[in-house]
Order: structure tokens, then sequence, then C-alpha cells
């Protein structure tokens, strides 16, 4: 494994991580959730990303339990606060109220006295941002986060967000987008401002909801078992990348992948970690041995001869538009 400094911060994160959204507490049941972080551990992976919201609060228990025998001081682990965990009109959003009481159920559920990062999971509109940034700053100041991110906010609310945490004297230092071959809209205006600033980038997604490793093909159904015939959780996040024509394009991938030695969703990480501004890339299991294939992505150089036939390739279905980062104008 290879570590990277989370932006311009101190912390090393491994370049790859492990993250349990849609899986862990939905759909994998514990013992296999468990195989996964195992596997993840044994492959060097020390960073584990998770957020209040998945699995209505039974992802990060399922990693507490998972985690709860390691070394701490070993560990990098990221929550996120934002998305609704209760019924309550208080029980989302990024007021104070919501902050302090999200904060403490995550500890409780991880079995950790505190959090690496603790992440902004969309901007919220509905609340002052120096409150929601003075409730961040109280959380780090009483050590229970260490630093603070965010997740899929545009470069503005990033640069004003990041002069607000200076003035509080604490350390916003990453940001967590999607991000992959076929989706780029960080790049022309989060990334640079991200990279002026000490902000790295934690991506998640980097193989497109699974639709880069190539299992999908055109005009046949999806495969028994995989993501995209879960209704419960991944069919519908996936369902934007599963038309004929972006599952053709993707086909033609193959070849390259096979002249570098890669397997397609190690060739998919790789081209995420080959932007500099990315500290991380997060990966999702259902079992092992998928985090036995990801993780050989780790240290990777794609040459520029590749990195161009790639572009050339899926340039026609990229998306590039930087207004689809975007978080509801209301509290979900």
């Amino acid at each position: 494994m290879e570590f990277r400094h989370l932006g311009r911060s101190g912390l090393l994160v491994s370049e790859i991580s492990y993250g349990n959204w849609i899986t862990h507490g939905s759909q994998v049941e514990e013992e296999a959730a468990v195989a996964c972080v195992r596997a993840s551990l044994d492959a060097g992976i020390t960073t584990f990303d998770t957020a209040d919201v998945y699995a209505g609060t039974r992802a990060e228990a399922v990693l507490g339990r998972a985690l709860k025998d390691e070394r701490r001081e070993g560990l990098e682990i990221f929550t996120k606060v934002f998305w609704p965990t209760g019924p309550g009109r208080n029980d989302r959003g990024l007021s104070r109220k919501h902050i302090m009481e999200s904060i403490n159920g995550s500890l409780r559920r991880l079995q950790t006295d505190y959090v690496d990062l603790y992440q902004a999971h969309r901007f919220d509109y509905s609340t002052p941002l120096e409150e929601t940034m003075e409730a961040f700053a109280d959380i780090v100041h009483s050590g229970k986060a260490l630093y603070i991110g965010v997740s899929e906010w545009r470069a503005e609310q990033i640069r004003e967000a990041y002069e607000l945490a200076r003035s509080l004297k604490i350390q916003l230092v990453s940001n967590q987008p999607q991000y992959s071959m076929l989706w780029r809209v960080i790049e022309s205006e989060v990334v640079p401002t991200s990279e002026e600033l000490g902000i790295g980038q934690i991506v998640w997604s980097p193989m497109a909801q699974g639709v880069l490793t190539g299992k999908y093909l055109p005009g046949q159904p999806p495969p028994a078992g995989s993501r995209a015939t879960d209704e419960k959780s991944g069919a519908g996040f996936i369902s934007r990348w599963l038309a004929d024509d972006v599952l053709a394009t993707v086909q033609r991938l193959k070849p390259l992948a096979e002249q570098a030695g890669l397997s397609m969703a190690q060739l998919a990480i790789a081209w995420v970690l080959q932007n500099p501004n990315v500290s991380s890339a997060i990966i999702g299991a259902s079992r092992p041995e998928q985090v036995h294939d990801n993780v050989k992505a780790a240290g990777v150089k794609l040459d520029s001869d590749l990195l161009k036939a790639i572009d050339e390739i899926v340039e026609p279905i990229t998306e590039r538009d930087p207004a689809k980062t975007e978080s509801p104008a209301q509290r979900p």
C-alpha cells in the first residue's frame, strides 16, 4: 500500500481507502462485511470511510464492531453528517444541534473516542455557514475530531468554509466528491481551488458504481447479484451508467487494461490516483476477493500515452459540467 498526505495536512492516509456506503448493514451480511474489513487491513488499508446515514446508522455500527480490536492509533476513521438520521425536523442538516448530537452518536456506534476526519456530507443552504463551522470548531477543540472535511461542495463553498476554518483555528483538509473517468465535474473548478488551499480529494465511486469493471454488457441484463439488481440500495445509483452507448464505450477500455497488465477495476482506480490532488480513492466491496483485486491499483503509474488513449475513448460519454456538483436546495 502507498500513502499520501490528506491535502496539505500532516495526516497520512492509505491511497486506497475502504468505504461502506450501500454495503454494510444493508446489502451485505455482517460476517461478509467483517471479512471485507479484514481483507482491507491485511492489504495495508488503514483509512476507513463511513457516514451516519448509511443503512440508517447501521453501517457505522458494523464498522465499529469490525475495527474494535485494532490499534486505534494505526487507523484513520472518517465519518459524515448531513442526511437524515431520524424522523425529527432537526435530525438532519448542518445546524449546531444536529452536528453536536450526530458526532456523539457516530462515536458511540464506531466505538471510538474520536474520528480522524468529520465531514459535512453536503452543503446546507438552511443553516448559516458560520454556525456550521463554529460547531465543527467546538468538536475539534474538544478532541472528538482531528480534522474537518466536506463532501460534494462547490469551489466557492469550499473557499468560504476554508477561510472560516482558519479564523476558528481548525483545519479543513478534504473534499469527498464523486470522481471517475466518466464523471469529471471537479476538474475545472473544485480541483484548482483545492490545490490552491491545500485541500485533498477523497474520491468516491472511482469505478462509476461498478460500470468501469466491464461486467455490465450492452444489450444484456445485469449479472445476477450485481449492484444493478439490488432495488433496495444499488440500482438507483447505477442506472445512469447503464445505457448501451456507455456500456459499449467501456468495453473498448478492456484492451488498454490488458496491455497495462491490469484488471478493469484496477485501471479505473489507478486512473483517479494519477490526479495529484487526489489523496485517496474509496473502494467498497461485498466480497474479500474484490478488495484483493482493487488494492493492486496502489502505486500504479499510468503513462501519458495510456492516459491519452483512455481520454479519446471515454470523452463522448464523460460528464464535465461543474454545475453537476450540487446539494439539496432544502434539507431532505
